[in-house]
């Protein structure tokens, strides 16, 4: 498989990953077929695996060390994020520590800020200078940033004097684009890679399900994107995407992935509960879109009439620990 360097000078990583987050309650995932499911992205060429310490309260990082331990650390990029309630300097170091613990390494590869304090009573530089502290010290290998805005974006860098953050982690697929106004153009400009968390749309844009048919039973219970409404102008989108699927013989969750993957500076990160959902998203970079594919999907998009769907956090604000 491709790789690419997230951002200047961090680790080179596939061109698509593997996000963990089912590995938490709020999914429901079993933890055998999702340590399954690395394991085949892994012979797939997939090495970069992303968790958090917020998945499930540390169960998602427990899982993915499972995973390091059967196949080999060495072989996987590990990143991870700290909770907004963990952002002072201190906790942060202690954070940290804890997560390595859970994964069972003595390095992280990128360790991300999962959020902007969400109470705005830590100040960005001690965050940053804490994050710096790490890399220093060789406990990192880069610093990365997620849902983070622009003017975030420029005063975390702005504390930063020995790296430059080298990701941002942000929600973007083909129906939830809000990142391209400003957020997409700065990144590009600055070269820090856009890690794309829900690259399917938590599903709408498998072709899975319609009108008649929802997700029932987990976080999707809450998503905006399965009201009735708007099914039905995402069943639109899934004709297109199917339409394409069929002349490349692959599914359409390839093709959605596809369109990601078109953008050479985004990494998708999308889950897998088992092994054949890794199978197929790893697949998914073997399907190139023709320009003319490309346009066919864009004027797709303009056509359809989704409510607007605001990034809300991916875990509760709360952290039991």
């Amino acid at each position: 498989m491709d790789s690419r360097t997230l951002g200047k000078n961090g680790p080179k990583v596939s061109r698509i990953g593997m996000g963990v987050w089912q590995a938490s309650d709020l999914w429901k995932g079993d933890d055998e077929q999702i340590v399954r499911a690395i394991t085949r992205g892994h012979e797939l060429g997939v090495n970069l695996v992303d968790t958090a310490e917020a998945y499930g309260n540390g169960h998602s990082e427990q899982v993915v060390g499972r995973a390091l331990r059967d196949i080999g650390r060495e072989e996987f990029v590990v990143a991870t994020k700290v909770h907004g309630a963990n952002l002072r300097y201190d906790e942060l170091q202690r954070a940290a520590a804890a997560s390595m613990n859970r994964l069972g390494v003595t390095e992280i590869d990128l360790y991300q800020v999962h959020w902007p304090d969400p109470w705005e009573q830590v100040p960005l530089k001690e965050t940053m200078k804490a994050l710096e502290k790490l890399y220093t010290e060789g406990k990192i290998r880069a610093i990365g940033v997620s849902n983070f805005a622009v003017r975030d974006l420029e005063e975390a860098r702005s504390h930063l004097s020995r790296t430059d953050i080298v990701s941002n982690q942000v929600r973007y697929n083909f129906l939830q684009r809000e990142i391209e106004e400003e957020v997409l153009p700065y990144c590009r400009k600055n070269n820090i890679t856009i890690l794309a968390y829900s690259p399917l749309a938590q599903g709408a844009l498998t072709g899975k399900y319609n009108r008649g048919h929802v997700p029932k039973g987990d976080i999707r219970d809450e998503n905006r994107l399965f009201a009735p409404k708007n099914i039905e102008q995402i069943e639109k989108v899934n004709a297109v995407l199917g339409s394409i699927a069929r002349r490349h013989g692959c599914s359409a969750s390839q093709v959605g992935l596809s369109w990601l993957l078109a953008n050479q500076m985004v990494v998708p990160i999308p889950g897998a509960k088992n092994e054949a959902q890794a199978e197929e998203n790893a697949g998914s970079t073997k399907h190139l879109l023709t320009n003319a594919e490309l346009t066919e999907l864009d004027t797709a998009y303009e056509l359809v009439d989704i409510d607007y769907l605001p990034t809300v956090p991916d875990v509760p604000i709360e952290l039991v620990t």
